[in-house]
């Protein structure tokens, strides 16, 4: 079995993400020009304490790349799943419309420190809210238009 791996570079607003990319997995690299602590991966903290957490699914691709937005500490948040919230990449529960039928819900999730955080606005990202880079996987930057 042969692996071909793609390493892409791109700067976000003074972040920068080294992805490394191959056909097996989609696991991702964070490096940061700033300390150990700023670069840290964020976690969710009530992961495993909702089933919305495990959904197989994902919504639409609302966009292409994350979005920055600062959070408080102990402060619970809604993280649209879905992809038809308009105050993305928040929940405004647009999911709750019965003539919509979406089967998606969305991710709580609170944050351990008070502080900058990527969100995940393209919905594909496996540490669910957070980005981990999957934006800038060839298969959501082709899209000509969200879906």
């Amino acid at each position: 079995m042969t692996m071909v791996t793609l390493t892409m570079s791109r700067t976000l607003r003074n972040i920068s993400f080294r992805t490394k990319w191959n056909q097996t997995s989609t696991s991702c690299m964070y490096s940061s020009d700033k300390s150990d602590k700023e670069s840290e991966i964020p976690v969710n903290l009530l992961q495993g304490l909702y089933s919305a957490q495990d959904q197989p699914s994902t919504g639409k691709v609302y966009d292409k790349k994350p979005f920055k937005i600062k959070l408080q500490a102990g402060k619970r948040y809604s993280w649209c799943l879905c992809g038809e919230s308009k105050g993305q990449p928040l929940c405004d529960r647009t999911h709750q419309n019965i003539f919509l039928k979406i089967k998606l819900r969305p991710i709580f999730f609170e944050v351990k420190e008070t502080k900058y955080y990527w969100l995940c606005n393209c919905k594909r990202t496996s540490n669910r809210p957070f980005c981990d880079g999957t934006h800038l996987s060839p298969e959501i930057q082709e899209l000509k238009k969200y879906n």
